[in-house]
């Protein structure tokens, strides 16, 4: 292996070439279609096109609008795709807290989308894999391979072997820790003059080691006989004595393999010395890293018990950010698979109707200073003698009866009706029935309105001339039919209560005029609303159909005015018996059903018959 050999497994999306994934290419063609798309709880499921493309996924209002840009996007890499546990035609899809809620025509094209999809992310998975993580290794060379080494070698690797890997994790002792040391930087900066000084001396020992391998054998050889034949012919010196000369061949090998002169014995103490210091170096090292590492220890535990704590409060921040803008999804409106408990359904809605209590204030504010007068006289009173010549008669005819045999019996006895609210001269019954989980608690409500006649407040009830004057829970209505003059058929919307469903009625409203069996009984009059069918208006899965039977009858009473003066304003009394049965149908819990129908009838007939009086005030009395 070389000296700067490593192994490199980075590599980058750009250089990969178009392969066969999953048996499909690489550049996957764009899917589009058309996907109903959940906006919001007030318009529901809307159709928009969607593209998938480039792993993203877009959404236009319509095919026609894909060249002014989409209205929203997705990228795929971290998107949860969910088809829906009860919905067979629904896919979710979520990207930290965005959410798409998106729904295919049928299973078999939701399955096409959710098979696009994931193929679209796989293979951008892929890709990235493929690019890996960068790990480098770099090993110095054995000094065998090359004696002891050279300065420049030693130089450029010096003792460390260098790691570097993404996925290394925490260490009890980081090299960051090391450098804020000043005693720990100057240690190290005397181990870098050591090993400079050890450098030299590999250096100059590797010189020496050279010198050796280039003396000959021959004359190794020859010194040797030299020395021998020395050793048979001793020298004579003057003074008569034979001197051996075995010294002399020694210097002069000697001098062969130290062409140079070097200093042995002082490069020993240098290298011992400089071996010595680093030893002690090191040692320091080790006692100043020791020191510190139950501090670095303990700042890290409680650095990492500050992450987890942030992470914690993160993960619940955004497990809150999610309920949040999930809140008005899907899954959390009225439904037997409601995701939302019975305690926030009920403070949702009861949230819901403040709002809208507040609007309406504004409303009506606004409206009774812009309010016009209308100059629509009542028709004739003998017209609601009778039910006309409709195909509905019977049916109008037997809801009349039931109500004025059983609406104005009295509350006590066998009845079981309980008074749930008394606010003056209104009393509010109810009697709790349930059929099937579903609400159906009859309600009944008493009041006494002065100065106003049986014949105006059914009047102003009936007639849909006024109806948004004073009703403020309807969205919108239309007359389907106008069966005669006092009947007609009438379709009507009331506004959404989150995270109730959306409720509409499709209803026959008839006004009549109960004629009475002797004198002595007061003038009465009486509006019945019952649920019929009707071709041109069918049930929709926008809303959910109401059934009702409502039944307002109001009775004249007229006190003797004083003396000669005609009768006033001041001498008539209506008394209003109001009875409702209504199935609201849906999934709505029972509690939030009785709830609402405690807080709204009252405000309702308060509503209502205000508003009568300030219509009738000043104005002939309508007997």
């Amino acid at each position: 292996m070389s000296d700067n050999q490593s192994w490199n497994s980075s590599g980058s999306e750009e250089d990969l070439e178009p392969r066969e994934d999953y048996g499909h290419p690489v550049g996957v063609v764009e899917f589009s279609g058309v996907l109903s798309k959940w906006t919001n709880y007030i318009h529901g499921w809307q159709d928009r096109w969607v593209v998938l493309k480039n792993n993203t996924l877009s959404y236009y209002k319509s095919q026609d609008e894909t060249e002014y840009g989409c209205r929203g996007s997705l990228c795929l890499s971290k998107a949860v795709i969910t088809p829906h546990e009860f919905d067979e035609c629904r896919l979710d899809i979520s990207v930290n807290d965005s959410v798409w809620y998106l729904r295919a025509q049928d299973p078999e094209r939701r399955n096409r989308w959710i098979e696009f999809i994931e193929l679209h992310r796989s293979i951008r998975e892929g890709r990235r894999q493929k690019g890996g993580i960068q790990t480098s290794i770099i090993i110095p060379p054995p000094l065998a391979d090359s004696g002891y080494g050279s300065e420049s070698s030693l130089r450029r690797h010096g003792s460390m072997l260098s790691l570097t890997s993404a996925t290394s994790g925490y260490s009890a002792t980081s090299t960051s820790s090391f450098k804020k040391g000043h005693s720990l930087r100057e240690k190290l900066a005397e181990m870098e003059t050591f090993r400079d000084i050890l450098c030299r001396q590999v250096d100059t020992l590797q010189k020496y080691f050279d010198s050796c391998a280039d003396v000959s054998k021959d004359e190794l050889q020859r010194d040797k006989i030299v020395e021998d034949d020395e050793d048979d012919f001793p020298n004579t010196r003057t003074d008569g004595e034979f001197l051996h000369n075995n010294n002399g061949s020694k210097e002069k090998l000697f001098q062969s393999l130290n062409p140079k002169g070097i200093d042995f014995k002082g490069e020993a103490i240098t290298f011992k010395a400089t071996t010595a210091g680093i030893l002690a170096t090191l040692s320091h090292c080790i006692d100043l890293m020791v020191k510190r590492e139950d501090s670095w220890q303990k700042r890290l535990d409680k650095e990492m018990e500050k992450r987890r704590r942030i992470e914690e409060g993160y993960k619940s921040a955004l497990n809150e950010l999610k309920k949040k803008s999930h809140f008005g999804g899907p899954d959390y409106e009225e439904g037997p698979n409601s995701l939302i408990n019975e305690d926030e359904f009920f403070d949702a809605v009861e949230a819901a109707l403040d709002r809208q209590d507040k609007i309406e204030e504004q409303v009506t504010s606004q409206a009774e200073k812009t309010r016009t007068e209308r100059s629509t006289p009542p028709p004739p009173e003998d017209i609601y003698s009778t039910s006309g010549t409709h195909r509905f008669n019977d049916k109008v005819e037997e809801m009349v009866q039931n109500h004025m045999t059983y609406s104005l019996q009295d509350v006590g006895g066998d009845a079981n009706w309980q008074l749930v609210v008394e606010e003056g001269e209104m009393k509010v019954y109810r009697r709790e029935v349930e059929e099937n989980g579903i609400v159906l608690d009859p309600l009944k409500a008493t009041h006494s309105v002065k100065g106003v006649t049986g014949h105006e407040v059914c009047h102003y009830f009936w007639d849909t001339a006024y109806r948004n004057d004073w009703e403020t829970t309807i969205e919108n209505f239309n007359v389907v039919e106008r069966l005669s003059d006092n009947a007609a058929i009438i379709y009507q919307t009331h506004k959404r209560v989150w995270p109730a469903s959306q409720r509409d009625v499709l209803y026959l409203s008839a006004m009549r005029k109960i004629l009475a069996n002797n004198e002595n009984d007061p003038d009465t009059w009486l509006v019945c609303n019952f649920s019929v069918d009707h071709d041109e208006a069918q049930p929709s899965s926008r809303c959910v159909r109401a059934k009702i039977n409502i039944g307002m009858i109001c009775q004249t009473l007229v006190s003797p005015p004083e003396g000669d003066k005609e009768i006033s304003r001041d001498n008539i009394l209506c008394r209003i018996t109001y009875v409702a049965n209504v199935n609201p149908g849906g999934w709505a819990p029972a509690s939030v059903l009785r709830a609402v129908a405690k807080r709204e009838y009252p405000k309702f007939l308060k509503r209502f018959t205000s508003y009568v009086q300030e219509k009738t005030a000043g104005k002939p009395i309508l007997f």
